[in-house]
């Protein structure tokens, strides 16, 4: 009785696998169809969907079970036409995405779409670790805490000298007992250093001159850094990296500060610049800086920063209206006495972003890389030539300083950009 209950059970068993086998489609990694769907998912989909996630249109993972194959291939190709027809399941689709209407792509093909299918229905084997979670476990293991090896070294040196104390007290003793004086005899006094310093005019003359200059030589050295802010580089609410979006990303630093090619500041970008890619880039799938602490973790959970000052639900794809303000904190400053335009660099010098910032695209935290003051500037000014080609308006001020100064190309200085009036006013 019991061996044939468990044969029933070991055939049931059997035949639900081969229903499942039967029902679902198995695609590996390397699958052609896997690779050229994942392919056409980034490049006509990643906009609005998610594999797993809700995103401007429904999670895509597992499609092909939710609805008939010839069904998405109208879906795809003609999504307005079929909530036009007043099909079910398109109107369904249509008003729970409060009448977002899906982009139509008439241009894929019936296999183009079984590829992106096979796509989605991939899924990435549970058992390959995650390659951070390696590197974590190797960092956190690795070597003796310092302190430890720092309460060794000083019980050593304690050591040492309780030794050094007790082998001298030693051989007092025996001297003592033998009647033998070790100790070292007693020197005739001499003058003493300060004494004999004291006593030569000469030197102290000489010293006080000495330290008169190096004085004065030190406090010129300060008082010409106050307001220097070369290499301020503070802690900002939110952790942007430039590395990333400028670097990795190639976005060009006029899409967010897009009020340097028209205004004097470059402004702060606002955080609606930001939700337009972040609308759908919920988590950080890049590389990762795992010795330094900027994990895939990390830098979604900044993300999840942004979502909570503007006041975006992620799972309903909307905005709650309950925002909070982000206190940026200010990197570059200058005096209130300096007149500086971004509009007059940028736009009409042509002066690129990096001249004054520095390398940004490799900046993993933004700071002030240059030092700003009136002599850097001044200095540009001196190097820096002016482009008035095609310029009529500058042709004849051009034309008379290159003869006043016997050159074919001007520099900023020449054009007059040592006036004190330029910049201070």
């Amino acid at each position: 009785m019991k061996i044939r209950n468990r044969l029933v059970s070991f055939l049931s068993l059997l035949l639900f696998s081969v229903s499942l086998l039967t029902t679902q489609t198995s695609f590996a990694q390397d699958d052609p169809a896997v690779i050229a769907g994942k392919s056409l998912f980034n490049a006509n989909c990643a906009a609005c969907h998610k594999l797993n996630k809700r995103a401007v249109g429904p999670a895509l993972k597992g499609v092909s079970a939710k609805y008939d194959k010839d069904w998405l291939y109208s879906w795809i190709k003609n999504s307005t036409a079929m909530v036009k027809s007043g099909d079910a399941q398109a109107v369904a689709i249509y008003e729970e995405y409060n009448g977002s209407v899906m982009t139509s792509f008439p241009q894929l093909s019936n296999e183009d779409i079984d590829n992106i299918i096979a796509y989605t229905d991939y899924t990435q084997p549970a058992a390959a670790a995650s390659a951070a979670d390696a590197a974590v476990t190797v960092v956190n293991s690795s070597g003796p805490d310092n302190t430890l090896i720092l309460a060794a070294l000083v019980l050593v040196f304690v050591i040492l000298v309780v030794m050094l104390f007790l082998v001298q007290r030693t051989l007092l003793r025996i001297a003592d007992a033998s009647g033998v004086d070790i100790r070292p005899a007693a020197k005739p006094k001499r003058t003493p250093l300060w004494l004999a310093f004291v006593q030569n005019q000469f030197l102290v003359l000489l010293s006080v001159i000495l330290l008169l200059l190096s004085s004065a030589y030190f406090a010129y050295g300060y008082f010409m850094q106050v307001g220097v802010d070369q290499g301020y580089i503070p802690v900002q609410p939110i952790h942007y990296s430039h590395k990333i979006h400028a670097g990795a990303n190639q976005i060009d630093c006029k899409y967010c500060h897009s009020s340097a090619r028209v205004s004097k500041h470059s402004g702060i970008p606002s955080l609606n610049v930001c939700m337009n890619c972040h609308r759908n880039i919920a988590e950080y799938n890049g590389e990762e800086d795992i010795e330094n602490g900027y994990t895939k973790d990390f830098y979604t959970k900044e993300i999840k920063k942004l979502y909570a000052a503007v006041g975006w639900d992620e799972e309903s794809q909307s905005y709650t209206g309950k925002s909070q303000p982000v206190k940026w904190v200010r990197i570059h400053n200058l005096p209130d006495f300096v007149y500086f335009n971004h509009a007059q660099h940028v736009e009409v010098g042509q002066i690129e972003c990096q001249k004054c910032h520095g390398p940004v695209e490799e900046m993993e935290i933004m700071y002030q890389f240059s030092p700003l003051t009136m002599g850097w500037c001044i200095n540009c000014h001196r190097e820096t030539n002016v482009n008035v080609e095609s310029n009529e308006y500058y042709a004849k001020i051009h034309e008379a300083l290159s003869k006043k100064y016997g050159v074919e190309k001007l520099t900023v200085a020449q054009m007059g950009g040592l006036e004190c009036g330029k910049c201070h006013y």
